[in-house]
């Protein structure tokens, strides 16, 4: 359950997410507030363990290594997602635990999301490959940000993945 994102699937009609009711914060683990953590892990179980009917352990060890980008609108979390450093989980930097609130797919948070995530670790980091464990269905999402395909499709926690490489491009 890495990697993966919540987001509506194609044909779903495009839903307006209004960008000054929005807040963007980058937070360390430890940096995080005991209402933060509630509101994230509440995001996540609703849908990755509920939604998603996928038993199985979230609590990971490795959120407490993740930089988190939590987004929030006027009254909860509507977006969620963390970055894992490069030896965490793969040998590159990795972007996982991509999660949107229900009544917010559709409306590109999920793209707006991946795209920060993308930049942060530029950004922070430098020009570093980024690889991620994705459910199969998101591979043209992540084939959008420039992510490539890696080897054959498996299954995590019963749900079909692949890993997937973003390298970034340097002029020159």
């Amino acid at each position: 359950m890495n990697g993966e994102m919540s987001e509506s699937k194609a044909g779903s009609p495009e839903k307006q997410v209004n960008d000054s009711d929005i807040k963007w914060l980058w937070k360390r683990f430890q940096e995080l507030t005991t209402k933060e953590l509630y509101e994230v892990m509440k995001l996540r179980q609703k849908v990755f363990v509920v939604e998603q009917n996928c038993a199985y352990l979230d609590l990971d060890d490795r959120d407490n290594e993740a930089d988190h980008l939590l987004v929030s609108g006027k009254e909860e979390l509507l977006g969620y997602l963390r970055v894992t450093p490069a030896g965490t989980r793969f040998t590159e930097y990795s972007i996982g635990r991509v999660v949107t609130h229900p009544k917010v797919r559709g409306s590109g948070m999920g793209k707006a999301m991946t795209k920060r995530a993308i930049q942060y670790i530029q950004d922070v980091h430098g020009d570093q490959p980024i690889r991620i464990s994705a459910q199969s269905y998101l591979e043209n999402f992540y084939t959008s940000f420039g992510f490539k395909r890696l080897g054959k499709e498996y299954d995590e926690d019963g749900i079909p993945h692949i890993e997937m490489l973003y390298e970034p491009t340097t002029s020159g």
